[in-house]
């Protein structure tokens, strides 16, 4: 009997051992090994200089969060033409205050904004397991999901106001404009479509005729906003929401972007066709988690320094 099953008691402990090594390190560490990625993107006019953007998403605040409020402080110092913040910055109901302290720097830069399902409510404890249940479902968040009870309101005014204060443009579901050293950039942003606040009927239309480039922007990459926005010819979209997985299996990627988006497109920079039209999708997997699922797995957090460059360079 000692033989029949000492190999498999030793094999159950191995596995046991290694989840237990994966757990400390994606708790540990991971979550914690702030990253920068750097994209080029070619979708400005012929002629035109090239543009720094960066793009930060997903903080996900929780109060006490030392490093990730200095990391997110020091990206000033890439001195980008502006930041776009694509949602979801507050994880608990009481760290707008270390959200601003973290981004004050970065405010001091041209910026633009939407908001994410959990700048307006707090998180609640579930299962991660549901994840996957509602990806084999079809249910993402309030698109074929019960209205949330009960939820937890966090003060996004209170962020709305600090961000208008430092002349951020908020985008939620209408049009904004910023120039730069004679430069007229058109935006259009959407409400989270992961809790049904988009209105894409409130901006339908395309890009500005009298734009020198016109961006979309909305925290979820729901295909009926990157559908919506590609048929319009917007010629890039950015993006958040994802995590780009944050529990991601070595060598073959996440498991769930938690939306109806494909899991090849969870992070990074790709392209997205509907109506005819092609344009170029960026999605963050942003830098904090739910503050109840508080681990990264080959998925560091991160922040991107999008260069937006002439379409001539990409021929």
């Amino acid at each position: 009997m000692r033989a029949r099953y000492g190999v498999p008691l030793k094999v159950t402990a191995g596995i046991a051992a290694a989840g237990a090594a994966g757990l400390v390190y994606a708790a540990g560490f991971e979550v914690r090994s702030f990253r920068l990625r750097r994209i080029t993107v070619p979708v400005l006019p012929p002629g035109m200089r090239d543009l720094r953007v960066l793009q930060v998403s997903d903080i996900h605040m929780v109060s006490g969060q030392r490093k990730k409020r200095a990391w997110l402080q020091s990206l000033a110092g890439l001195r980008p033409d502006f930041v776009v913040n694509t949602g979801d910055n507050l994880s608990d109901p009481n760290g707008v205050p270390e959200v601003l302290d973290a981004l004050g720097p970065l405010m001091e830069f041209p910026g633009v904004y939407v908001f994410g399902s959990n700048d307006y409510y707090g998180p609640k404890l579930r299962n991660p397991a549901r994840y996957l249940i509602e990806k084999a479902q079809g249910r993402h968040g309030l698109n074929g999901n019960a209205p949330a009870v009960g939820a937890v309101h966090n003060p996004w005014e209170e962020l709305r106001d600090a961000f208008d204060a430092a002349g951020w443009v908020n985008l939620t579901n209408t049009r904004g404009r910023l120039k730069l050293d004679g430069l007229d950039l058109a935006f259009t942003g959407l409400d989270d479509p992961h809790i049904k606040r988009d209105r894409y009927e409130h901006v339908a239309g395309g890009p500005e005729a009298d734009a020198d480039l016109s961006v979309a922007v909305v925290h979820a990459p729901y295909l009926r906003s990157l559908d919506a926005f590609t048929t319009d010819g917007y010629p890039l979209i950015l993006a958040g929401h994802t995590h780009g997985g944050q529990l991601c299996i070595p060598f073959y990627g996440a498991l769930v972007t938690n939306c109806d988006l494909d899991t090849d497109r969870v992070k990074g920079l790709s392209t997205h066709r509907a109506g005819g039209n092609t344009a170029y999708l960026h999605v963050s997997a942003g830098c904090g988690t739910n503050r109840y699922t508080p681990v990264r797995f080959a998925c560091p957090p991160e922040a991107t320094l999008l260069t937006l460059t002439s379409r001539d360079d990409h021929r």
